[in-house]
């Protein structure tokens, strides 16, 4: 199973500058990611909080029973300190996921506090980062794990 975390604002998808994140919804974002799970053989739980203290419980709460997680800390990649702490504790890989280049956005969005925690970041593909982070943590997770 997959952990798929969006977080804050992301439920705005669509609505929140569409010049930036496209007019794509959450949900449909969340439709494509449980269509390509299905076709990948993989189970997934999606959750999406506005509270970093939730996407934390939500890491702790699946600690034992995912393979991997797929997270957009939307505003909390600058300043999720708790966050990166819950992920470095995870036993499995996490995926840092941006639809937007953040390398490319305002000064204070370039440097993200989550990336060191994480195994890689996928960014700037608008909702295509979350179907090729789905496949590339399927990829991972099936594969042997070394001795």
């Amino acid at each position: 199973m997959i952990l798929v975390l969006h977080g804050p604002n992301l439920n705005l998808f669509g609505r929140r500058e569409p010049h930036i994140y496209g007019t794509t919804t959450l949900a449909q974002i969340n439709d494509k990611l449980v269509a390509l799970g299905a076709e990948l053989g993989v189970e997934l739980q999606i959750f999406q909080s506005n509270h970093e203290g939730v996407l934390v419980d939500k890491f702790h709460e699946y600690m034992d029973s995912a393979a991997g997680a797929l997270l957009n800390p939307a505003g909390l990649t600058q300043h999720g300190v708790s966050l990166h702490d819950a992920i470095k504790a995870m036993p499995f890989p996490v995926l840092e996921i941006h639809m937007s280049n953040i390398a490319a956005r305002e000064e204070w969005r370039t440097h993200s506090i989550i990336s060191p925690a994480v195994k890689a970041t996928i960014q700037g593909l608008g909702w295509r980062s979350y179907t090729m982070g789905l496949r590339a943590l399927a990829e991972m997770v099936g594969e042997p794990k070394a001795a």
